[in-house]
């Protein structure tokens, strides 16, 4: 039941990120092929940097289930094509959908491999963030990661409010809620309010005046 449920995240992570990849390369006028490209390479980036740290078999090696997710992430965006990319939010309802789902399951997959819990949360990180890196990268846009806008940090606190919920002996089923809450509140706050964390900035070098 419990890997059952973990596949089902996985998969609804895999096409919530392959649709914010696919839009983007859609808005970047991409072909159809390099749209798909983009599609797999945000819906796997972050998990197979996962799976080789932990030294775990490459997940999506394992079952074509994971391209032919993308396949379907990009027959939405093509016969939704107008509305997705016309939207600006649809964006981010894809991309926190999937940032939350994918750190779970970096979170669960580092504990089943015997981690401790705070490498499980760097992982959950790792799963949530780097699809989407590899993703702007290769569109040609400045990453969300290394923005100031809340990113990498909701996913880190969203693994810690699982942990939180865990010590607190609530059921896996809570835990997961939490951490999910967590993100997408996190996440949608960063949009709404423009919640940042305080940029490095260069010290004014005072002038001198002759």
């Amino acid at each position: 039941m419990e890997n059952t449920l973990l596949f089902i995240i996985e998969v609804l992570g895999t096409l919530a990120f392959a649709v914010s990849g696919v839009r983007l390369a859609a808005r970047k006028r991409f072909d159809w092929f390099g749209a798909y490209t983009i599609g797999v390479v945000t819906a796997i980036g972050g998990g197979t940097i996962r799976d080789l740290l932990l030294g775990a078999p490459v997940f999506w090696m394992s079952s074509w289930m994971y391209l032919a997710v993308t396949g379907l992430a990009f027959i939405i965006v093509v016969m939704f094509k107008r509305v997705l990319t016309s939207a600006s939010k649809s964006l981010f309802m894809f991309d926190a959908v999937g940032l939350a789902l994918f750190v779970l399951t970096g979170i669960h997959k580092s504990l089943d491999y015997g981690y401790p819990m705070w490498v499980a949360v760097i992982m959950g990180m790792i799963t949530g963030a780097f699809g989407g890196v590899s993703r702007d990268v290769l569109i040609n846009e400045e990453p969300l990661f290394f923005r100031k806008d809340i990113y990498a940090t909701a996913c880190i606190a969203g693994g810690f409010v699982y942990w939180g919920a865990m010590l607190a002996g609530t059921s896996q089923m809570v835990q997961q809620a939490l951490c999910t809450v967590t993100i997408l509140g996190l996440r949608w706050g960063a949009l709404r309010y423009g919640w940042h964390l305080p940029e490095m900035k260069e010290r004014d070098t005072p002038t001198t005046q002759s």
